[in-house]
């Protein structure tokens, strides 16, 4: 995993804005390290009686020796033992020197914890901002693949990342970059500043320093295996649960609801296997981590505490440096717990990008679309082939719509019935072939408009929870109450109160009702063609009479795959989709 993935910053304006507010204050946060490590050491210093001329090599406050006893003695003496206030009005600082440093190390530590909130404040937008954006991207994206991609891809699996997955993002912007920031500015401050007193501790941090990311990088990527099974567990399960919810009328029909605790047991205890395994992970690379850098520091120390002791670093200096050297190990160590935090939001950005990166179909941007109710639909020579598969879903297909004409798709299921439809309004690649409407190419035409000349019903037509007037009225919103009436009548489904509750998924209704309420869906629009897959199926002979009537009378442009006599012969022609000649009705 990159440390910042660019992806994130040329899709997200908002993740660009936060980056450089991060390295703001991170600037700042390494200047008021600094500063308070110098007021401390200044501070502390000046608490304790300094002998031999400056030189920093503490006595006893007994008058005494020299080396460790002695400096220990210096402290405790001049502080303990003489009282905290003799200690300050030694030979150290007195009454305006302890107010200085005292306010300032107020001023240190109301500064830092601003830039603590300002961080937080601003990741916390931040992360808000990059999620509605990528949010907004890949549902745009999905829609502009259409359908035929859509069908590949698990739809709780893909709202399963809209939503957890992409939440996961929170602690990626909140905790993991403000860190990786600070850990980019802080501790070249602090070297920087530690090398201006000693070289050699500088020196050693400089040295150690490094372990940290390396032991990091082993460990990331570990990470991101375990991150990867995670995501990948948690689609599993929501995907299965959402199978077993959605089916559950029919497993309680069959009695088959209670053998579905098992199946959903088993994906839940591999998710939760998944997470503890991330989970443990996380807890050992701390664990390496801390190790790591306090080995490090009490380097730093031992030698500090050597120079000291034999006068070739003054107590300042080395209170100092002393205060300096974590610091400058902190920020590498918080990066490196924080990644785990965030690894399971990277992952889910990961998958995001996989759908965002694939590619559109090659579109123009004409707007100028041809009224297909005075100019007829041709199809030339469309070779149509989906990916994975061997075999061609159309070879060498033809077709010619007349304006105003209802013509009939047959042919055995697989044939590439749907297909055709899935061709006119844009939704797959052609291997080979064009589609003509006017003298002019379909796919010359900005696809948002193309497609509004086409008013579509599928095998499966979705509705929405809400009322049978509010189904109908997603293809005209401005439609009234007489006008949705109408077009339920039309569509064979004029007993359909327009106030009757519509679940989820068209729940509450029937399979038929649920048919003839999209139809009467498409029939509200203005669209000049309809396109309709088996829009019969299901219904009884009153209800497939009707709705055939209701065809003729609009007067449009109908194309529709068709299986049932009845429909077949309220045809002006049928084309048998899997033969190159066209069959009169």
């Amino acid at each position: 995993m990159k440390p910042v993935d660019p992806r994130l910053l040329r899709r997200a304006r908002g993740a660009r804005v936060f980056l450089a507010a991060s390295v703001l204050i991170g600037i700042a946060s390494g200047l008021l390290i600094v500063i308070q490590a110098v007021l401390l050491a200044r501070g502390i210093a000046g608490m304790v009686p300094i002998a031999d001329g400056g030189t920093g090599v503490l006595r006893g406050d007994a008058g005494g020796g020299e080396a460790g006893g002695g400096v220990l003695g210096g402290v405790l003496g001049g502080v303990l033992g003489g009282g905290l206030l003799d200690g300050l009005l030694g030979d150290g600082l007195r009454g305006g020197g302890v107010a200085a440093v005292a306010l300032g190390l107020g001023l240190v530590v109301v500064g830092r914890a601003a830039l603590v909130w300002m961080q937080e404040v601003v990741a916390q937008r931040a992360a808000a901002a990059v999620k509605s954006t990528l949010r907004r991207q890949v549902l745009e994206h999905s829609l502009k693949l259409g359908p035929v991609w859509l069908s590949g891809e698990r739809s709780s699996a893909l709202t399963t990342l809209l939503t957890k997955g992409l939440d996961d993002l929170d602690p990626y912007f909140a905790r993991y970059l403000p860190q990786l920031v600070l850990a980019a500015t802080v501790p070249a401050g602090v070297i920087g500043w530690m090398a201006t007193g000693d070289l050699i501790a500088a020196g050693t941090v400089l040295i150690t320093l490094p372990l940290i990311p390396i032991f990091m990088a082993l460990i990331g990527w570990a990470t991101q295996a375990h991150s990867r099974r995670r995501q990948h567990a948690l689609s599993v399960l929501a995907h299965h649960f959402a199978d077993v919810v959605s089916g559950l009328p029919t497993l309680k029909l069959f009695g088959r609801a209670k053998a579905q605790e098992s199946a959903v047991r088993r994906v839940t205890d591999k998710h939760r296997v998944a997470s503890m395994s991330s989970l443990r992970l996380a807890f050992l690379s701390s664990f390496a981590l801390e190790l790591l850098a306090s080995i490090s520091v009490a380097l730093v120390a031992v030698g500090v505490g050597l120079r000291l002791v034999d006068g070739k670093l003054g107590l300042e200096t080395a209170l100092m440096v002393l205060i300096l050297a974590p610091e400058a190990y902190l920020p590498l160590r918080q990066v490196g717990m924080q990644f785990h935090a965030s690894a399971d939001g990277v992952a889910a950005s990961e998958e995001v990008f996989r759908i965002l990166e694939t590619p559109l179909p090659e579109r123009g941007d004409r707007t100028d679309v041809p009224d297909l109710r005075m100019s007829p639909l041709q199809l030339y020579d469309v070779t149509v082939r989906y990916p994975g598969r061997d075999d061609a879903a159309l070879d060498g297909f033809d077709l010619d719509v007349r304006p105003g004409e209802v013509v009939a798709l047959t042919g055995p299921s697989g044939a590439g019935k749907s297909t055709v439809l899935a061709v006119l309004l844009g939704f797959v690649e052609l291997e080979r072939g064009v589609v003509v409407a006017g003298g002019s190419a379909a796919d010359e035409f900005e696809p948002t408009v193309w497609r509004g000349q086409f008013a579509w019903v599928p095998q499966r037509p979705g509705l929405r929870m809400g009322t049978v007037a509010d189904n109908v009225r997603l293809g005209r919103p401005d439609a009234s109450d007489d006008e949705v009436r109408l077009a339920l009548i039309a569509a064979g489904a004029g007993e359909l109160e327009l106030d009757k509750a519509v679940g989820e998924q068209g729940q509450l209704l029937s399979g038929g009702q649920q048919r003839r309420v999209a139809l009467a869906r498409a029939l509200i629009t203005d669209a000049p063609v309809l396109l309709l897959d088996e829009p019969t199926a299901g219904l009884d002979p009153d209800a497939e009479a009707a709705v055939i009537a209701g065809l003729r009378a609009s007067g449009r442009t109908v194309l529709m795959v068709a299986h049932r006599p009845a429909l077949i012969a309220a045809a002006d022609r049928t084309v048998t989709v899997g033969a190159r000649e066209l069959v009169s009705a």
